[in-house]
């Protein structure tokens, strides 16, 4: 409205704004109201009026004390020392509101206000201009009301009215209870008479339905026996296939062990025939070796016998030659040939004699080393024929063995199979009589409980028609008796306790009424009490007296506050419009709201133009009562005034408000 900008700081206790009108010092106030969420003032019903001049927007912020007071926030979980409130006005009706410059809504603001105990539309605690003169116009409740929600007795209040509330329904209730009770008593004793019949004809329809449950389990019964049975069979045939899958599993063990020992044989076997064969090559090398040794010898001793033969005649040479010597009788060239035969004869038979002997000696130890090896060899291959033929022993009985477990195999095989068709054949027929009796347990749950069957199903199916027979004479009886009795005697019962619950609530009700009126007054005279001697003692120095009384405090709905005042030595009157001056009357509206300010909770409160019709004395004593009142309180009061001359050179925060130019400037002073 008046300000393009302006940050205005506020103390602890009294703060005072003066200046001239129009200066926007009202304005000030305002704004606190609008961003305290009220949504029309007394400039304007509409916010967008408030916006200034050729503005299109306008905001407004509060600052709120989130300090700990006593180890603990107004506001627990916002963790700051300040709170910032801000709300925006625009030019074509769109308002919001901002908590820590974050959109917010108005409940969220209200909820805000209420930690800090901050009613905006509570003119005790923010009485805006002209709000004086309402306050006095204002009705007796209306009074009483606003008072208690300052002081914040509003709670009592509620309790009252809502146990008088409660007592109204009960009396209500009472009426109507005691009406529906005769209604209920007359309608009961017909529906007893065919609730009797009806009684029997359930008792047979109980027979039938656990007939027929009995009747559904027998047939179940039979054919889980007949389940059983297969499974048992199916059972038996298992655990026979399970020893020959056992017996299967040992023998080709048994087989595979024995293959492992034939290949085993086997491999041996070729290694005694190849360790043989090369014995034998051995043996025939040897037997060569000797053969050549003897015919070596026989060769030798051929030579030798040729030789000898050859010896023989060269000595018969010698001895013709002898003969041939004897005879001549110069003999000296034949004596000397003889001798020369002689002598080389001689040399040869050595020579001869001693190669001979070496040579034969040379071939008959050959001979004898081939026959000692071809003797141990001989042995040897003696040795690994028996082996060969133990080999060929084991090789042979493990063959018979494989033979034998193949065969027994076989057999198993044999069985198995026939044992797997039989399973299968028995698993199907099983299959089929699950399915069968999964289908009769379907019904038989359908019609109840499992139960074990006493009878067969001959006996059941004949008790059953015994029953329908008794049941189709009751056929007339209808199926809503039991329903229509329960009801009424339900209902009957039910209203008889109701109307005895209705009495003990009433009485106790009515206590409670009685117990929070006298709880609602005790605190209310107590509370009047306080303010009526502080009341009376700011009258007394502006020269006049009084009292508040609390009036038709038999009913809190009636019950009023009604502010008496007397001036000049008059007696107290009501406050009105009508007997008292404007200065009398805002002289006592500001010493009722003195009076009560020990009692109000909130810590922010506001007046404005409290002392325009006032003259200069009870304005002086006003503004010392307002700075008395506030001493000692955390409370911060702002009290707007045309004047600041009845604060001068009081304990005040001083703000002085110009309008420059159409431009409303604040400055402090003090």
């Amino acid at each position: 409205m008046s300000y393009e900008y302006a940050r205005i700081p506020f103390t602890k206790g009294v703060n005072v704004v003066c200046g001239p009108n129009g200066a926007g010092k009202s304005t000030i106030l305002i704004g606190i109201s609008v961003a305290l969420g009220q949504s029309s003032t007394e400039r304007s019903k509409r916010l967008s009026d408030l916006i200034r001049r050729g503005k299109d927007e306008a905001r407004v912020t509060l600052i709120l004390d989130n300090s700990p007071r006593d180890g603990r926030r107004p506001v627990q979980k916002i963790r700051k020392d300040q709170i910032f409130l801000t709300r925006g006005l625009r030019r074509d009706g769109k308002y919001w509101f901002e908590l820590e410059n974050s959109a917010a809504n108005k409940v969220e603001v209200n909820r805000l206000l209420a930690k800090f105990e901050v009613d905006p539309d509570n003119m005790l605690i923010i009485m805006q201009q002209n709000m004086v003169e309402q306050f006095t116009v204002l009705s007796t409740q209306e009074k009483l009301r606003m008072v208690e929600a300052a002081v914040g007795f509003e709670s009592y209040r509620k309790n009252v009215v809502m146990a008088q509330k409660k007592l109204s329904r009960i009396l209500s209730q009472g009426d109507s209870v005691g009406k529906l009770l005769e209604s209920a008593e007359q309608t009961l004793s017909y529906w007893r008479e065919q609730y009797d019949r009806y009684q029997q004809k359930k008792q047979l329809r109980l027979k039938r339905r656990f007939l027929e449950r009995e009747l559904a389990w027998a047939e179940v019964l039979k054919r889980e026996r007949v389940v059983a049975k297969l499974k048992e069979h199916i059972q038996e045939h298992q655990n026979k296939l399970t020893k020959i899958e056992r017996e299967t599993g040992t023998t080709n063990g048994q087989i595979s062990l024995l293959q492992s020992r034939l290949q085993t044989s086997k491999t041996a076997l070729r290694n005694l025939f190849e360790d043989c064969l090369v014995l034998e090559r051995e043996r025939a090398k040897l037997e060569l070796a000797a053969l050549t040794a003897d015919y070596a010898i026989k060769e030798i001793k051929s030579w030798a016998s040729n030789h000898h033969r050859e010896m023989e005649n060269v000595l018969d040479n010698i001895k013709s030659l002898e003969t041939v010597l004897g005879e001549k009788t110069n003999p000296i060239d034949l004596t000397t040939q003889l001798a020369e035969i002689k002598a080389s004869y001689d040399s040869l038979q050595d020579a001869w004699t001693q190669r001979f002997n070496i040579r034969n000696a040379s071939l008959q130890k050959s001979a004898e080393t081939s026959k000692e090896q071809l003797t141990i060899l001989s042995n040897q291959i003696s040795g690994i024929k028996a082996r060969t033929d133990s080999v060929d022993m084991e090789i042979e009985a493990a063959t018979n063995q494989i033979l034998d477990n193949k065969i027994s195999l076989a057999l198993l095989n044999y069985q198995r199979e026939s044992l797997t068709r039989t399973m299968k054949r028995l698993e199907k027929e099983l299959q089929q009589a699950i399915v069968d009796l999964n289908e009769y347990v379907k019904r038989a749950e359908s019609v109840g409980q499992r139960l074990v069957p006493m009878k067969n199903t001959m006996d059941i199916l004949e008790e059953l028609r015994v029953t329908d027979g008794h049941l189709a004479a009751l056929a007339d009886v209808s199926e809503d008796i039991e329903r229509m009795y329960e009801s009424y005697s339900k209902l009957y019962l039910e209203l008889k306790e109701k109307a005895c619950l209705v009495a003990q609530n009433r009485e106790k009700a009515l206590e409670e009424v009685n117990t929070r009126m006298d709880a609602w007054r005790k605190i209310i005279h107590k509370l009047l009490d306080q303010v009526n001697t502080k009341y009376r003692k700011i009258l007394a120095q502006a020269y006049a007296v009084g009292e508040v009384k609390l009036t038709s405090e038999v009913d809190i709905e009636d019950a009023g506050l009604e502010i008496f005042v007397g001036f000049k030595g008059g007696n107290p009157v009501p406050l009105n419009s009508y007997t008292q001056s404007g200065g009398e009357r805002s002289t006592a509206t500001i010493t009722f709201l003195l009076a009560l300010q020990q009692h109000v909770h909130s810590p922010f409160r506001a007046v404005d133009e409290y002392d325009v019709h006032m003259d200069p004395k009870n304005r002086e004593i006003i503004a010392n009562l307002i700075v008395s009142s506030v001493t000692g309180l955390d409370t911060q009061y702002l009290a707007i005034t045309p004047s600041q001359l009845t604060f001068t050179g009081k304990d005040v925060h001083l703000i002085t408000v110009q309008n420059v130019e159409g431009v409303s400037l604040i400055k402090e002073v003090t």
